[in-house]
């Protein structure tokens, strides 16, 4: 089981310690939450602050692009050092065509769908993927609470990639903590987002990663 912090809900004067902190706890990868104001309600990171992350650290960088037409963004976040880039079923005009496009350009490519998507929109696509995001919370703001049913989802996409003989990771994002996590795990998740639980924890970043990975079935 992978924890991937979200920098969304980190202190952006110290970007750099507070991913060191995160690594420094265990963290596996470091989430990006890209947001345009237009495909969902806030303005959040850019390039720049992505490349600020690469500079940080060696970890992979899982770049979740929430904005419209992310085909015309792809090149500016492979130069600013994504490992995954993500796009969304729901804000892609062509999304063999995108998926495609990401691989192209030698990094990994995956696909977000929201709570209210039904899994069989990205059926066409689960062999380009390499990696499978579940939104349970409605994408657009940090914080948010886990949306009802989304385990259910999870198990259900699990089952999904497994009839595909998929090898795609199957990430869940949103409302994620020590609470939840043996129970996504349990789900077939292999990676968790943490922004909150993790930024927010009253004994540092470090320990909010060492938290959730202790509530995880060993």
């Amino acid at each position: 089981m992978k924890i991937a912090p979200s920098i969304l809900s980190c202190d952006f004067s110290r970007l750099g310690e507070e991913i060191r902190a995160v690594e420094a706890g265990g963290a596996d990868w470091i989430h990006v939450d890209v947001m345009d104001g237009h495909f969902v309600p806030n303005i959040t990171i850019g390039p720049v602050i992505t490349k600020g992350a690469r500079r940080s650290t060696d970890l992979p960088l899982d770049v979740h692009l929430m904005i419209e037409s992310p085909e015309e963004y792809l090149e500016s976040f492979v130069e600013a050092g994504a490992t995954f880039i993500t796009i969304h079923v729901e804000a892609c005009r062509n999304l063999t065509d995108t998926l495609d496009r990401i691989h192209s350009l030698g990094v990994k490519a995956g696909v977000a769908i929201n709570p209210e998507t039904p899994l069989e929109e990205i059926g066409r696509v689960l062999r380009q993927l390499d990696l499978l995001v579940i939104m349970s919370v409605n994408p657009g703001f940090g914080g948010q609470g886990y949306i009802p049913g989304s385990t259910e989802k999870v198990a259900a996409a699990r089952s999904l990639l497994d009839r595909q003989n998929s090898s795609a990771e199957l990430e869940v994002d949103g409302g994620v903590g020590a609470s939840n996590a043996a129970d996504l795990q349990s789900a077939g998740a292999s990676v968790l987002v943490a922004g909150s639980a993790v930024y927010r924890h009253p004994e540092g970043p470090g320990a909010g990663v060492r938290t959730i990975r202790e509530a995880l079935i060993s």
